[in-house]
């Protein structure tokens, strides 16, 4: 048997050479809508399936469909056809599938795509939605890609390429395997966003005093920062490892980030200590922020590190997650400066912003606990799980399929 003709994973009872054969002999070709203005678009009783449908979706979504005014000449699109991307601005983004699985009438298709009707051969629609988004396939599309800026695709190119499909029923047992999958995966996500939406809710509905643990009733104090923080700059330090800010990571030693380290050892001697449960100030607010350290490292000297004046009145947690509030965002993009993504504040400007917070650290401990060691530690967990699906899906693609 040619090991090349097949996958390296199968199910149970399949040993079959796969079938090689172009997608240009087992099917024709349409284009999506032409001769439309945007006076078209935004409504009547036809639908349209979306360039972003297309590209975000092995299997179109029956949601992801706008509305636009029908005329005679368009392509109506049928359940089992398949639709391609033909241009994007990364080579490896074009061609990218999507297969249409629901029988209704007046649907049509976006004019950025085409769409490809299989009719010589028997096809299960799911197993079709992910072979064609197989590593083995997209590797061969992308060497179609042309374009500098942007980077397009040949209809005729692309129905030269070559598919390996099995008999139907494995066919069957692959996509229903790789649909059910997929799903696990939406309703991982579907999850996950739905604790990050219980955060919000109640981080906004705790830090403005509408819900307080019991046996707490004073009322909380409202400060400058510069009562409450101040800044350090010490720069005596033994090799330590040098630290980055990042809004997704928080504070992470840079050797840990999938990025180019670059500075100049030269200056280390310029980079701040960072102790665990400092904070940290991105002068370029947006590009970081406020962040809490819980490890010791150095900062470049872009940074500024802050801590309280007394340590003993107030919890750490509770503050990381006050600098994450709406409330104190806003009143922080009264006092930066500067220009669209550019914008920046230094320790001055935070110093004049007035803070609110418990009076007793006991109340501050328990919310920062219950954000810290509960919500994030459970948005964190699901993060991992759904982390772990989809490397998961990834092997399989890389082996089911060829």
């Amino acid at each position: 048997m040619n090991d090349e003709n097949q996958p390296k994973v199968r199910f149970a009872g399949f040993t079959d050479p796969w079938e090689q054969r172009k997608l240009g002999e087992l099917g024709s070709t349409y284009s999506g809508l032409s001769g439309k203005s945007k006076n078209d678009f935004g409504h009547g009783h036809a639908k349209f399936i979306t360039y972003m449908n297309v590209y975000s979706n092995p299997i179109s979504s029956k949601e992801m469909v706008e509305n636009v005014e029908l005329d005679a000449k368009q392509n109506q699109v049928e359940k089992g056809d398949v639709f391609f991307t033909t241009s994007s601005e990364t080579p490896d983004e074009v061609g990218m599938s999507s297969v249409w699985t629901y029988s209704e009438d007046n649907i049509y298709l976006n004019s950025f795509c085409f769409a490809w009707r299989p009719t010589k051969y028997l096809f299960d629609n799911n197993f079709l939605a992910y072979t064609l988004r197989s590593p083995f396939l997209r590797r061969s599309l992308n060497l179609l890609a042309q374009g500098i800026s942007r980077y397009n695709i040949s209809k005729q190119k692309l129905m030269k390429e070559n598919i390996f499909v099995p008999i139907l029923d494995e066919q069957i047992k692959i996509g229903n395997f790789m649909k059910y999958f997929d799903d696990l995966i939406a309703a991982n996500q579907d999850k996950l966003d739905q604790l990050k939406d219980v955060k919000k809710l109640l981080m906004q509905k705790i830090f403005d005093q509408e819900w307080r643990f019991a046996g707490f009733t004073d009322p909380w104090e409202q400060r400058k920062a510069k009562e409450v923080f101040k800044s350090f700059s010490e720069k005596e330090h033994e090799s330590y490892p040098v630290l980055s800010v990042t809004q997704d990571q928080g504070v992470v030693y840079r050797d840990n980030l999938d990025i180019d380290i670059k500075y100049d050892p030269a200056t280390l001697s310029n980079y701040k200590v960072v102790h665990p449960y400092d904070f940290v100030i991105s002068l370029r607010s947006f590009q970081g922020g406020f962040e809490l350290s819980e490890i010791l490292g150095i900062s470049s000297p872009a940074y500024t590190i802050f801590n309280f004046i007394s340590r003993e009145n107030h919890n750490c947690y509770y503050w990381k997650f006050f600098f994450k509030t709406y409330k104190f965002i806003e009143s922080l993009k009264k006092v930066t400066f500067g220009i669209r993504d550019g914008k920046s504040i230094s320790f001055t400007e935070f110093s004049s912003l007035k803070l609110c917070f418990p009076s007793t650290y006991e109340e501050q401990k328990q919310i920062g606990e219950l954000f810290n060691k509960i919500v994030d530690n459970l948005i964190a967990a699901n993060q991992v799980k759904l982390d772990k699906l989809k490397e998961m899906k990834k092997w399989l693609m890389q082996n089911m399929f060829i």
